[in-house]
């Protein structure tokens, strides 16, 4: 309580002395919306073909483009924006898709927010913050898996305060396993001030998330009682820009779909990205659209604007045409037929696998969902093997690429490679190395066949057409990689 209490009015002091200007007026949003209801055939055709022009520009669509398309009602107009969303991906990134993995470190929470496991209230959570070896086994445990990339995620509690995540992180780097590591960490954790992100940053943190849940200033008031920490709306909505402002290089948005209106959180999330590009000159790196899902304490009767399927994967495309460059991360909430579908049509970008959001969960190796020890129930229980099987069955290279954290490519220095289109010509070299150390190491039978006789030819043979010496040094890496090198990258 005392922890509570005292960050409680140091977080009150800093809303009353902000800097930032307010950049989500909820009035203007819906009006937005109102006034691009009913487009024409011929307004929305125009906008998505500027979406598709943005690819290679790096510019984002306006809140009224994106309102009209948000609109839409025709089932024509939608096929072509899915087309869009496609083709803008693959234009910016290529057909890879990155892998990652989420690591549950910590569920204990001061909050109570209304649709979360973690809440205060929820009893029948069983509380649990790992400690250094316990932190080890889990790592262990993904590495046998094959995963580089985490995501690590925490409650907001003192037991896990910016000390703890720090040390947490440089657990997490230092564990080795048959010669091989995690290579980036990025974080999901809450809301810090300018001092505390310049110590995590100090470990080497990869993208920081904050996600604000809905922007909707009503709504979110009722999702988080007043007097809890997450219950001061302006101290999240501005979390990110203390984070950079702190030098922090990449930050990523997003916001549980379901608590409130879709389209009115798409747009927020549009200001969002515009204000941060205003400020600092550079957009999110990564944006994420959860959709909320049953905890051990949680009635979804109770959430009026859950989404169906189909406006979900309309949204998710949406947001695709909307900011081209940034990343797009669909996670596995979701059912393994409905992620499969919107890798065809929405163009996403990054994706978890072989998933487990119990704290420990990864050391048990239990499959399905124990809601006494995660956060919300999710849809896609898949291993690593499997779903890359998945991917490469339909002829998309699977990536565990982290080149670009390690080589300084963040922030300022990434996004113009990914506003000009050119990011695609490392994420390909570097996800057929990735995807090649990962069937030498951990893949199936199956995986290395279709792997070894259908991928790595068909990407390598991309670059030989297009790019022959980039090429060339590609494939000393792969002999490299065969004769025992590891982390070969561009």
């Amino acid at each position: 309580m005392s922890w509570t209490s005292e960050r409680f009015a140091r977080i009150k002091a800093w809303e009353a002395s902000r800097e930032f200007n307010d950049f989500i007026d909820d009035e203007a949003i819906h009006q937005t919306i109102n006034e691009a209801k009913n487009p024409s055939k011929e307004r929305v055709l125009a906008i998505i073909e500027k979406a598709r022009n943005n690819a290679t520009k790096g510019d984002m669509l306006s809140p009224e483009e994106t309102a009209t398309l948000l609109n839409i009602t025709d089932r024509a107009l939608w096929d072509e924006v899915f087309k869009a969303a496609t083709y803008i991906k693959e234009e910016v990134y290529g057909n890879r898709i990155v892998l990652f993995s989420p690591l549950y470190i910590s569920n204990p929470c001061v909050n109570n927010c209304q649709y979360c496991g973690f809440k205060s209230s929820n009893d029948s959570m069983s509380k649990k913050t790992l400690n250094h070896e316990e932190l080890e086994e889990e790592v262990k445990a993904l590495l046998d898996a094959g995963q580089k990339r985490l995501i690590a995620v925490y409650g907001e509690h003192p037991k896990s305060d910016y000390n703890y995540i720090a040390q947490s992180v440089r657990t997490i780097y230092a564990t080795k396993k048959d010669n091989t590591e995690i290579r980036r960490v990025n974080i999901n954790a809450a809301p810090m001030f300018e001092e505390e992100y310049q110590a995590i940053k100090a470990e080497g943190i990869g993208t920081y998330q904050v996600f604000q849940e809905t922007y909707h200033r009503a709504t979110y008031e009722k999702m988080h009682p007043k007097g809890t920490l997450k219950g001061e709306y302006d101290w999240r909505l501005f979390a990110l820009h203390r984070g950079l402002n702190a030098g922090l290089d990449d930050v990523a948005v997003g916001v549980l779909f379901g608590i409130y209106d879709w389209k009115f959180e798409v747009l927020a999330m549009l200001h969002h990205a515009m204000d941060l590009e205003r400020v600092f000159g550079i957009g999110p790196h990564t944006m994420s659209f959860p959709r909320i899902k049953r905890t051990s304490d949680t009635d979804l009767s109770e959430f009026p604007y859950a989404m169906s399927d189909e406006d979900f994967m309309r949204v998710v495309a949406v947001i695709r045409l909307m900011c081209p460059f940034t990343g797009t991360i669909l996670t596995a909430r979701e059912e393994p037929e409905l992620r499969d579908e919107m890798l065809k049509k929405c163009g996403i970008s990054q994706m978890d696998a072989g998933t487990n959001i119990g704290i420990g969960g990864y050391k048990k190796h239990e499959e399905g969902n124990d809601l006494s020890i995660q956060q919300f129930a999710i849809g896609d229980h898949r291993g690593i093997d499997e779903f890359i099987l998945s991917l490469i069955k339909e002829e998309r290279l699977p990536s565990f690429c982290t080149s670009c954290y390690r080589e300084g490519r963040t922030g300022c220095d990434f996004m113009p490679l990914a506003k000009n289109a050119s990011i695609k010509h490392l994420c390909i070299p570097n996800g057929i190395l990735t995807f090649k150390e990962y069937m030498r190491d951990y893949a199936s039978p199956e995986v290395k066949r279709i792997g070894e006789r259908i991928i790595i030819p068909k990407y390598l043979g991309m670059l030989r057409e297009n790019m022959p010496l980039l090429a060339d040094k590609v494939e000393d890496m792969l002999h490299g990689l065969e004769h025992g090198k590891n982390d070969c990258h561009l």
